[in-house]
């Protein structure tokens, strides 16, 4: 910085300083704002039922009663189980890629998994419910419901239309979605992995296996948590593809093969005819679902601060 440059300070300096300040707290405004407008708009549901309209499973637009217990579970089953599908596989793939995997293939097939990671996620949804579901209600649902004594524990586990629109498809077609963000998030977190730390596991006589399962999961296991978070909300939130195949029933979910619904779904399906208590109902529902992906997240960032590399 040259002396003249010093004595007379840049003019544009504030003016970059005061634009950089407004657009980091736009977005805190924003944040808070919505948080109120969702609060203002769900008040009359919150009022009216209390804390019973998260406890509640009613949800009837035509005596006017609603609760959020079926949908809230939905939400939570849904998410878990497509997470629990979607683990195992992700960190497979990205083991393979920065392990395994031959230099030549490797990157387009990094390059497909990210291409899957932006397909929206109505296609998503039609493919669930105009291919997968006949073929999963054809070929795995009707055999098995077939099969099992309906007093068995299995038979009451796997009870259902066999339709293919129920809570276990719907996990399955998030499952799919959350798996290339996973898998693209997981890869970048082995590749930041010091090259000597592979190496001296090798050197001590370590099989590959061996330093995978003993080494790099446990160099990078709070930022594999914090991607599991991530995961978790963003399975949480989705939408369209789980309107389309999860059944739409706002009743309480009492097996894998039953039809459900999701905090989301219901408000898809629903918001355009609401008024009302109801349309307050349905706000209420955001509300919730907002609460819940904001703890999910804040329990990832936290996480992930944590990490050291």
């Amino acid at each position: 910085m040259s002396l003249q440059t010093a004595r007379h300070p840049d003019p544009v300096d504030p003016i970059f300083r005061g634009l950089a300040f407004a657009a980091a707290t736009t977005l805190l405004l924003t944040l808070g704002g919505l948080i109120i407008a969702l609060f203002i708009g769900g008040w009359p549901a919150i009022s009216k039922f209390g804390f019973g309209f998260l406890t509640s499973s009613s949800w009837n637009p035509v005596t006017e009663v609603y609760g959020a217990a079926g949908p809230i579970v939905g939400t939570l089953i849904t998410a878990v189980l497509s997470l629990t599908i979607a683990l195992p596989i992700a960190v497979c793939v990205s083991v393979f890629l920065t392990q395994y995997c031959p230099k030549a293939i490797a990157q387009p097939i990094s390059t497909a998994i990210e291409l899957l990671a932006g397909i929206p996620s109505i296609v998503y949804g039609m493919w669930g419910l105009f291919v997968f579901a006949p073929w999963f209600a054809r070929t795995i649902q009707l055999p098995i419901l077939t099969n099992l004594d309906p007093e068995s524990f299995w038979g009451k586990l796997l009870a259902g239309v066999p339709n293919g629109a129920n809570i276990f498809t719907a996990s399955i077609v998030l499952a799919i979605m959350i798996l290339p963000y996973m898998s693209a998030v997981f890869r970048e977190l082995f590749r930041s992995i010091p090259p000597q730390v592979r190496e001296a596991a090798f050197g001590l006589g370590c099989t590959s296996f061996e330093v995978v399962g003993s080494v790099l999961i446990p160099y990078v296991k709070k930022g594999m948590i914090g991607v599991v978070m991530l995961g978790f909300g963003r399975a949480l939130g989705e939408t369209m593809a789980v309107t389309f195949i999860i059944g739409n029933s706002h009743r309480f979910p009492d097996s894998l093969f039953a039809s459900g619904s999701t905090l989301a779904s219901t408000i898809a399906n629903e918001f355009n005819e609401a008024s009302g208590v109801h349309l307050a109902s349905l706000i209420a529902l955001g509300l919730v679902l907002f609460l819940i992906t904001f703890t999910v997240l804040a329990i990832a960032r936290a996480l992930l601060s944590s990490q050291r590399y």
